[in-house]
């Protein structure tokens, strides 16, 4: 089969891989479609995985085509995949914090993942969707868990007011949940105006040019997803008495937080969080079952955020391209097996 293959940093090429073996305790899921998360461009454009080489990808949804004698999901079922495959026995799985397991394997930076045709998923990882959830956004329920999991750290409520640092993918998620979980209003910040108008499309009350507009802040949470120091400084200082901001983007480089951001934290008493993956007891968890069941209800759209369909094939040239930043993109969505790369 073909697979994206990442050899080193900076050189990924389309290779000829053998089938994943079924083995017990498995199944075999052909891809139908998988996301570019923002983590794999520096992982496969400047950093590197845990291991070389790898298949990267781990925002995937597809169709169970064989599956061992001790799988109690059938071939046939179209499933998305939770990306982290927890160890089940340290201490913070025990208490059913999975986001936190000290021993984790995760697909696509520790084993290979899902830019290929076909991928081998333990069945803890297996999570059936309904057929009123497409591809598309069962490919998407790995940044809709993350951004819900963000909600539930900030404590998010009915009546609160809500900022949300970077209108990305999980950006917009978290603009959709605000307003899914009764905040009354919503204000998307980011610095191009392609990506703010997906954000008043997808529910945002107000949007911003977070590199030139100013606002004045005094918001119950402010969720901040790109992980750049101007945007998690900027996070805190919007942020009123008593407020809560979660940080959800993960950042390249040192985050120097400037002397008035302190002062702001300490004399507002700002309670600042880390939100780390999306998961909970019973694994997947609640932020993965809530967010299909809301995508199966029409309430949580994700198919206005993906931007770009690829072939598989144009992988090595699409993502150089997004790691340049030469253009507007949302979610990029490649279909290793063709279905909707020409849609």
């Amino acid at each position: 089969m073909l697979a994206a293959v990442l050899h080193a940093p900076g050189d990924i090429r389309i290779d000829e891989v053998p089938e994943p073996e079924l083995t017990p305790g498995h199944a075999i899921v052909r891809v139908a479609a998988v996301g570019v998360c923002g983590s794999d461009l520096p992982r496969i454009l400047v950093k590197g995985a845990h291991r070389l080489p790898i298949i990267p990808g781990h925002e995937f949804s597809g169709t169970v085509v064989q599956a061992a004698d001790d799988v109690d999901v059938p071939v046939g079922r179209r499933v998305t995949v939770p990306p982290m495959i927890p160890c089940f026995d340290c201490g913070s799985c025990a208490r059913g914090e999975f986001s936190l397991c000290r021993d984790y394997d995760y697909f696509g930076s520790r084993q290979d993942g899902a830019y290929t045709e076909l991928v081998s998923v333990p069945k803890t990882n297996l999570l059936p969707v309904p057929d009123s959830v497409d591809d598309i956004a069962a490919a998407s329920v790995d940044p809709a868990a993350i951004a819900l999991h963000a909600l539930m750290r900030a404590g998010v409520e009915a009546g609160d007011r809500v900022a949300v640092m970077g209108a990305g993918p999980i950006g917009l998620f978290a603009v959709q949940w605000a307003r899914i979980r009764g905040a009354t209003e919503v204000l998307a910040l980011d610095v191009m105006d392609e990506k703010l108008e997906l954000a008043r499309e997808l529910g945002a009350t107000a949007t911003a040019r977070s590199d030139r507009d100013h606002d004045e802040g005094g918001y119950d949470v402010v969720v901040e997803t790109a992980g750049v120091p101007a945007a998690q400084n900027q996070a805190v200082l919007l942020a009123g008495p008593r407020g809560r901001v979660v940080f959800v983007g993960i950042p390249v480089g040192d985050v120097p937080l400037d002397g008035a951001t302190v002062q702001h934290l300490l004399r507002e008493e700002v309670t600042v969080a880390g939100a780390w993956n999306s998961f909970s007891a019973p694994f997947p968890g609640r932020e993965w079952t809530t967010s299909v069941a809301m995508m199966a209800e029409g309430r949580l759209r994700a198919r206005e955020i993906v931007s770009h369909r690829e072939r598989l094939e144009q992988l090595p040239e699409v993502l150089p391209w997004m790691g340049r930043r030469e253009g507007f993109f949302s979610k990029v969505m490649f279909f290793p097996n063709g279905e909707e790369a020409a849609a």
